[in-house]
């Protein structure tokens, strides 16, 4: 989750089995943009990090290993400065949960204060996200994966550096679970209209819209309403959200 329209989640995909769906390697869907790091920051990284960071090098995980527990497990892909998260993992403490982020400010934030809540049902990559999914996280065993508002980059040539991509959403479902889900949100409507091209066309996915609704659903409770989503509907702006599940076995 980002806070920020500028602020982004991932690389671009580069992994998937067509290699017509692949962009160009190097191709990036974030920017790292250096900030000031605060206190707390600071501290969530050098004291927390030990306990409730992970790293590709870390290889593929066991999540009953991980939690030291059987739960459902979820993953956030771009979680910005965490607040999302951090609802999430404190209002739920029955599910596991997994953020992935590139930029070290939101990643202390969220650290610092997951330790000041006492949590342990989180875990926190400082990675590519595609290289977690590719190389850290179990075949079909995520209950669901989260994209809330990625980086639109809305000039069309820029469009290649959109994280939702065929490769992308291919290579999340060989990690969720049958019937775990995809749930994307934006506040783009162009965007918005791509990911449901892409997902549309993805073998393998349900939309989970009512015929009413469809192809986008309402915002779901377990979703927390950002500052920098309140800021947008003061102002008017839509917001999509998109449910797909995985439908083989």
């Amino acid at each position: 989750m980002s806070d920020s329209p500028s602020s982004s989640p991932e690389n671009a995909p580069e992994a998937g089995s067509a290699s017509s769906t692949r962009p160009p390697r190097g191709i990036k869907s974030y920017v790292l943009r250096a900030g000031r790091m605060t206190v707390a920051q600071s501290r969530g990284l050098e004291e927390v990090w030990p306990r409730l960071g992970l790293s590709v090098a870390d290889g593929r995980q066991s999540l009953e290993v991980l939690f030291g527990r059987r739960a459902p497990c979820v993953v956030e892909i771009g979680f910005g400065m965490g607040q999302s998260l951090i609802e999430q993992a404190s209002t739920h403490p029955e599910t596991d949960f997994i953020g992935i982020e590139v930029h070290a400010p939101g990643v202390g934030k969220l650290l610092d204060e997951a330790d000041k809540r006492g949590l342990t049902n989180l875990r926190v990559y400082r990675e590519d996200a595609l290289e977690v999914l590719d190389k850290c996280l179990p075949e079909a065993g995520l209950t669901g994966l989260q994209l809330f508002f990625p980086d639109p980059w809305p000039k069309k040539k820029h469009h290649k550096r959109r994280i939702v991509q065929p490769a992308f959403v291919e290579q999340v479902r060989t990690r969720l679970a049958p019937g775990g889900y995809l749930h994307m949100a934006t506040d783009w409507e162009a965007y918005a209209e791509h990911m449901v091209e892409v997902m549309e066309a993805a073998p393998g996915y349900r939309n989970t819209a009512s015929a009413e609704s469809a192809p986008y659903v309402s915002r779901p409770e377990f979703r927390p309403l950002t500052k920098f989503e309140s800021r947008g509907e003061k102002l008017g702006h839509g917001v999509w959200d998109l449910i797909y599940a995985r439908e083989d076995g």
